[in-house]
């Protein structure tokens, strides 16, 4: 019943946020939105593995680019419409993950996030090779004028798809916090070995938090050539990705399902607002300035400061 309270809420909350924006009659809303909507469900998906499992991945950017790059081989074979697309990115990330969970998992620590960075390596080799999305050369993607489903242009369209993706991965990660399936996480993150001892399922654990994680991250990534027009391996495997997904979580604290949405908006925006009035230059430059802050004056994130 509260998971269904917080849904309904949820829903309220992104109507709002639609209507709001526009409200505000200026187009960039909708471009920036959509990016800061993106990085709510990269760092939500980033901290059901890392923040509650206690496993730092630093594959986030293949878990993206592969649902990036599944669009851009169903728009070439298909006319499938894009939240079908969505669902097929989200699947192939999530098998991806499954996979990788079950050869890499048995590592721990270091060595676990050393082997997420190698796959991501594979991966982009792999797409850099793929002749048929484009290889080095990137790939074109056609997008559409006007949205499908209301009167409006595709760029709010996509809006509107991240900004349901976000209320579901939101919604996904606070229901796993307050359930059984929360507990086992949070007892593999705080001791592995006494949670093994102590007949915890740990491997099935960490096998659904990686599965969840990468399917998640490939739902945020498949609507990326559409809203990009141009994708290319050096876009799709940016390094932003990567370190915004790990540096938003630990921003906005680890240890609840509202720590990677703090981080997300905070950081996000704080991204956009720099990019227009500043340099898009600064974009790494304000992540490291405010991971540097928070490890040394609030480890916890922002949520340590009003938990005990």
């Amino acid at each position: 019943m509260p998971n269904l309270r917080f849904g309904l809420a949820a829903t309220l909350f992104a109507v709002c946020v639609f209507l709001a924006a526009k409200f505000v009659g200026n187009q960039y809303v909708f471009f920036a939105g959509y990016v800061v909507l993106q990085y709510i469900v990269l760092a939500t998906a980033w901290n059901i593995l890392g923040g509650f499992t206690g496993y730092v991945n630093f594959g986030t950017a293949a878990f993206f680019a592969m649902g990036a790059y599944s669009s851009v081989v169903l728009h070439k074979t298909t006319s499938l419409p894009l939240p079908v697309m969505i669902m097929v990115g989200g699947l192939v990330s999530g098998l991806v993950g499954l996979g990788t969970g079950y050869l890499t998992l048995r590592l721990r620590g270091t060595f676990f996030s050393i082997a997420t960075l190698a796959m991501a390596v594979v991966v982009q080799t792999l797409v850099t090779n793929w002749d048929f999305v484009g290889g080095s050369r990137g790939a074109y993607v056609i997008r559409p004028a006007k949205s499908p489903i209301f009167n409006g242009d595709y760029i709010q369209y996509l809006f509107v798809l991240m900004l349901i993706l976000a209320t579901v991965s939101v919604a996904v990660a606070r229901a796993i916090q307050y359930s059984k399936l929360g507990l086992g996480f949070a007892s593999i993150r705080d001791d592995e070995g006494a949670a093994e001892a102590s007949g915890v399922p740990t491997l099935r654990l960490k096998l659904i938090a990686t599965t969840l994680s990468g399917g998640f991250m490939g739902m945020a990534g498949a609507p990326l050539p559409y809203y990009v027009t141009y994708l290319d391996p050096s876009s799709g495997f940016s390094l932003s990705y990567a370190v915004n997904t790990i540096a938003m979580p630990l921003i906005g604290g680890t240890s609840s399902w509202a720590g990677p949405l703090i981080g997300a908006v905070l950081l996000g925006t704080l991204q956009q607002v720099a990019m227009v009035t500043i340099s898009s230059a600064l974009s790494l430059l304000i992540v490291g300035l405010l991971l540097v802050g928070f490890v040394v004056a609030a480890p916890s994130g922002i949520i340590g400061w009003f938990t005990r």
